[in-house]
């Protein structure tokens, strides 16, 4: 029956597709005023039946226009918007035709008219701005449904946006964030209904927005609007899950808007290693995927509560702020067999295997205030606190054996440690502007304090066998402490050489970071019976002084096509360690350089641009890697820093294109960045043959670099009333040079992959999605090293994604998930099947679903896997998730409405022909 419905289906389809006709319709748009050519004017048709959006461009540099589509109508409403203008309607014959050009008039009051828009998508200087209504989908998507509809936008399975390949940064609501900086939790809880309109720019701070500086362009920021006189109400959605083997989850999200202000609750919990709740399927329903939700490794169970609150007072001082708390338990068994190559041709092996228990407790709150005193002078000021719990209980054994594999070592070690880490951040920056031209003044202050303490109880057990045997027994309590200070200063003048056209940047900024580290290890006393013997080998008692000077002048120029900057600047920074227990390796080190680079963006239209990058930069060695301190705190792992490092040096050089045609759907980009460094610190290990200790320091090394390429191209049909399909083909590739050490060897490494991915998304409307994708990774890895052999290996990973709407009412979501990886040894599992599925159903009228999911319904998930590298190979397994069933209810509630936005027009952007 379900076959005869399906072919039947597809004979209909058929039937009603013979009947389309394509045309094409031509024109151009000028203003009626000036007869000024309009560029990024939107053009669209819709049907004279529903008003329902049949096909849309937008108009070039020159104001011309082409629109391809096809229909069984006979009549369409041909429709012109443009910021600042009265739209232009008129009813055309479905045919081939040049409409001519057409001519706007400008609107009376620019500030004061209401212009009610339908456009598709408005281009507004550096914004586009698209219709929600215009792009369909299910009843009840939700706006990570709605972003993955929009030309440009990718989303990938873990909840990542990039829009023509930049990733998106920051997400927000009427201009303020949501739930913290976490992009998932706002995209997986709105739903559509209550959204207007999406708008998508590059990501600025608010002190470079209020300036009027440009942002580097390499971020996204999309802003979600809900009309202003339905932005009164509340929203949000409850839902519990209860699975085999013990398996549950519940989440709650609750935001009330009203006007300005809003408040927002959030709580959830589960012991499926999710951060939030699915929707009954394998999607994550709550987010959390950048805010950490308490977490570790293995099984883990943990619950998070938070609170936000944000309001505007007399448009003038806006607060925000919000607290979490969360907890978290994680349960973790683990093992590794390893095979280590020497550079004479020799190995050694190691196996080891864990446990851990690990509970976690911590808060976070934050609180933002922004105040515009008046257009020309704004403060914003930043605090967040974060206190943090940990206990951690752990258990390994481990064995060393020579290359003719006799054991040589081995250890086992059982510990508890506890942990208490505060931290407190402040931000506070002042914005002047002066006069009309672009000048300003900025200054930003940052003041951080970290604080931790740690108790640690520790009993271990290491033997070295061989021709020296020794064996080394420690049972020791350790109190540590830490104290970090941290002051910043910048300060920034911009003077404009030529009015809002090009600017020079002066600026100064100043860094002091002082860290106190005190750790004091007793040794358990047989007498005392407590630990009352102190170990000046394992204790410390540091001072680290941090100091950073960088004024630096900066030239900028912009215009509507071009941008150009070029910047100089001169570090100089002191390191400066004090070691109270062994003053001998007391150090202090200065550092100075110079810094310099320039940048050249062009946008040949609003949906195309380009971007070259250029600068040079030092690196400068850290304190664990300078100090010539011996930390013996691992027996057969010792670290004794080299104070003659010097600061790394690195060119990097980054180019961009990104271009979208509205004309055919089709959209592009890519880029390369190429890296290329000197005196690059790394780490030199020796290891004793005998006793497989293994001695460690650092070097500095030259003839590092790296090469990065990659692209994109996507295309997008649409079929009236029926569906759409986007397909997209990507490349992706990389060259990379490493230099390291094998026991005081010196060798290099070349690395080189490339990797293609073709993936469609085919969606007929209320019936049927399909998202198939194929990938493969060509792995090349050469060594200048006799003992290393060089290596050739190919990946694959399929995934396919469907879902199905049919019955009404009923949703059957699948992931499919194949890999492949020839990497793997022999008698290892080189592939392997995951696949969740789920069953969804609306109740309630469509405001509640009971839903059904399997998780590895193939029961193939496993943590098994092998790593292999120039100088070793490695077997490991851990505790994974196994396959379960669950069974879950979601509610869903809201009281905002849903109307469309009115739009202020603002400036026009023109070409005079």
């Amino acid at each position: 029956m379900k076959k005869f419905l399906l072919l039947f289906s597809l004979f209909l389809t058929s039937i009603i597709y013979s009947q389309t006709k394509d045309f094409q319709i031509t024109g151009n748009i000028m203003s009626a005023d000036d007869k000024e050519l309009l560029e990024s004017a939107t053009v669209h048709i819709e049907r004279l039946k529903d008003s329902s959006i049949v096909a849309y461009t937008i108009t070039d540099a020159k104001g011309n226009f082409k629109i391809d589509a096809s229909t069984a109508d006979s009549k369409m409403k041909l429709i012109v918007s443009f910021i600042g203008f009265k739209p232009y309607a008129k009813t055309i014959d479905v045919k081939s035709q040049n409409v001519g050009t057409l001519f706007l008039k400008s609107a009376n009051t620019l500030d004061a008219i209401v212009i009610r828009s339908s456009a598709p998508i408005t281009i507004k200087k550096d914004t586009v701005e698209f219709n929600v209504k215009s792009f369909k989908t299910k009843a009840d998507a939700n706006v990570e449904d709605l972003l993955k509809k929009l030309p440009g936008v990718e989303v990938d399975a873990e909840g990542k946006i990039t829009v023509n390949g930049k990733e998106v940064n920051k997400i927000l609501v009427n201009g303020k964030p949501f739930f913290g900086n976490d992009p998932t939790i706002t995209t997986r809880n709105l739903t559509k209904e209550i959204i207007e309109k999406i708008q998508i720019t590059d990501t600025k701070t608010n002190a470079q927005a209020f300036s009027g500086e440009d942002s580097d362009g390499e971020n996204k920021t999309i802003n979600l609007t809900i009309r202003k006189e339905n932005n009164k109400g509340y929203f949000g959605k409850v839902a519990a899950g209860i699975g085999t083997d013990g398996r549950y989850e519940y989440a709650g999200l609750a935001t009330r808007f009203q006007q300005s202000e809003r408040i927002g609750i959030l709580a959830g919990g589960n012991n499926i290693n999710s951060p939030g709740f699915s929707f009954g399927n394998q999607r994550l329903q709550f987010g959390g995927n950048n805010r950490s939700f308490g977490g570790g490794q293995g099984i883990v169970t943990s619950n998070n509560y938070g609170l936000n609150y944000i309001n505007v007072f007399k448009k003038i001082f806006e607060v925000s702020g919000d607290y979490f708390y969360k907890n978290s338990e994680s349960d973790n068994t683990s093992s590794s067999n390893r095979e280590t190559f020497l550079s004479n041709g020799d190995s050694f092996f190691r196996n080891s295997k864990s446990t851990s228990l690990n509970e976690s407790d911590s808060h976070d709150a934050s609180i933002d205030f922004e105040i515009e005193v008046d257009s020309t002078f704004r403060i914003d000021i930043e605090s967040d606190f974060n206190k943090n719990i940990n206990t951690n209980n752990y258990n390994s054994i481990s064995e060393s054996l020579n290359n003719d594999k006799i054991l040589t070592n081995d250890s086992k070690t059982n510990s508890i440690a506890e942990s208490d880490r505060e931290s407190f951040d402040n931000e506070i920056n002042f914005s002047k502007k002066f006069g009309s031209k672009g000048a300003f003044i900025r200054a930003e202050i940052t003041a951080n304090v970290n604080k931790s303490e740690t108790d640690d109880f520790v009993k271990s057990e290491t033997n070295i066998y061989g021709t020296n045997p020794n064996q080394i027994i420690r049972d020791q309590y350790s109190d540590g402490s830490s104290d970090r200070k941290q002051f910043g200063s910048e300060f920034t003048y911009r003077l404009p050489i030529l009015a809002n056209k090009l600017f020079l940047d002066v600026a100064y900024e100043y860094g002091n970071i002082k860290t106190k580290t005190k750790r004091s290890t007793f040794d358990f006393n047989q007498t005392t019976n407590d630990y009352t013997d102190f170990s000046s080998l394992l204790s410390t008692d540091f001072e680290y002084l941090n100091k950073t000077k960088r004024p630096s002048a900066e030239l900028e120029f912009r215009n509507s096509k071009w941008s150009a900057s070029a910047e100089i600047a001169h570090v100089s920074r002191t390191l400066e360690n004090l070691d109270y227990l062994r003053p001998e390796t007391n150090l202090v080190r200065d550092f100075n350089n110079l810094e310099y680079g320039f940048g050249v963006r062009f946008r040949k239209s609003r949906t195309s641009s380009y971007r070259f990058r250029y600068n040079f930069r030092n690196g400068t060695p850290n304190l664990s890697q300078l100090q010539p301190f011996r930390d013996e705190s691992n027996p057969l792992n010792i670290v004794t820093g080299n104070p003659t490092l010097t600061p790394s040096k690195t060119h990097n050089i980054r180019f961009g294109a990104s271009n979208f045609n509205w004309q055919q759907r089709t959209g592009f980009w890519s880029f390369a960045n190429l890296s290329y460094t000197n005196d690059r610190v790394v780490a030199n290990t020796f290891i004793d043959p005998n006793t497989l200790i293994r001695e460690t320091t650092y070097a500095n090394v030259d003839g590092f670099y790296s090469f990065r390429a990659g692209g994109s191209y996507s295309a997008t049909k649409k079929w009236e009333d029926f569906g759409s399909l986007k397909s997209e083909f990507s490349v992706f590739g990389n060259y990379n040079k490493n230099i390291n050490f094998n026991n005081g060897t010196k060798y290099s490494s070349k690395t080189a992959t490339i990797s293609p991915r073709l993936g469609f998304d085919f969606n007929w409307d209320k019936i049927l999605q399909i998202r198939p994708e194929y990938s493969i990774s060509f792995n090349n890895n050469t060594y200048d090293i006799d003992s290393f052999d060089d290596r050739n290996f190919i990946t694959h990973n399929v995934t396919i994604q469907t879902a199905t709407f049919l019955p009404k009412k009923l949703e059957w979501r699948n992931d499919v998930n194949y890999n492949y990886n020839s990497n793997i040894a022999d008698g290892f599992q080189k592939s392997a099947w995951f696949w969740n599925t789920s069953l969804r159903y609306s109740i309630l009228k469509d405001q509640g679903a009971i839903s059904i999911k399997v998780y590895d319904i193939l029961n193939q998930n496993t943590n098994a896997r092998r790593i292999a590298t120039e100088d070793y190979v490695e077997d490991s397994s851990s505790t994974v998730l196994n396959q379960y069933a669950m069974l879950s209810f979601t509610w869903k509630f809201n009281s905002l409405g849903s109307a469309g936005k009115k739009f202020e027009p603002g400036r026009r952007g023109r070409y005079r022909g």
